[in-house]
């Protein structure tokens, strides 16, 4: 019994020290952004994308649900937050030339954080993505109306709306 007991002492005591830091009181080099002046980026994998190819023929409603479900399902939170509550508000108004725009906007760049930049003015869009719909972006993310924006609409809205 006694053993029992000291056995799992000593277990319990080498499972909290393997999650203390070996060595203690070392100072990183680095920022704490990540910020490395002597990174070479040569450690990147450059996966290709396929490039966005525009799709005339699609049907309007059919378009409009496929741009629905991209702003939702983006490859970072900020971006399903502010695209698809964008979309809840925009998608069902916008002309086709519009829907064109956000199609290429949402699609064609490889990176996430590109189009955030873009939206929150931290970084100058270029002009392939200027437009009406780049221009209705930012004015949307601005928030001047203070909108809680803490999770994405339902998937369903759409339907609701044209009823």
């Amino acid at each position: 019994m006694l053993s029992s007991i000291v056995a799992r002492r000593l277990v319990t005591g080498l499972h909290r020290a393997a999650w203390r830091p070996a060595v203690t009181g070392l100072v990183s080099s680095r920022g704490y952004r990540g910020d490395a002046p002597d990174d070479t980026r040569g450690d990147l994998i450059e996966i290709p994308l396929p490039p966005w190819e525009e799709k005339p023929s699609e049907p309007i409603d059919i378009k409009r649900r496929r741009l629905l479900y991209e702003s939702r399902k983006r490859g970072m939170l900020e971006n399903c937050i502010l695209l698809s509550l964008f979309a809840k508000r925009y998608l069902n108004t916008m002309s086709e030339i519009q829907l064109q725009q956000y199609d290429r906007l949402i699609n064609e760049p490889s990176n996430d954080w590109d189009i955030y930049y873009w939206a929150t003015q931290a970084q100058p869009t270029p002009d392939v993505y200027k437009g009406e719909v780049m221009d209705m972006l930012q004015e949307f993310t601005k928030n001047r109306d203070h909108e809680q924006r803490l999770d994405a609409p339902n998937l369903e809205y759409l339907d609701k709306e044209s009823q």
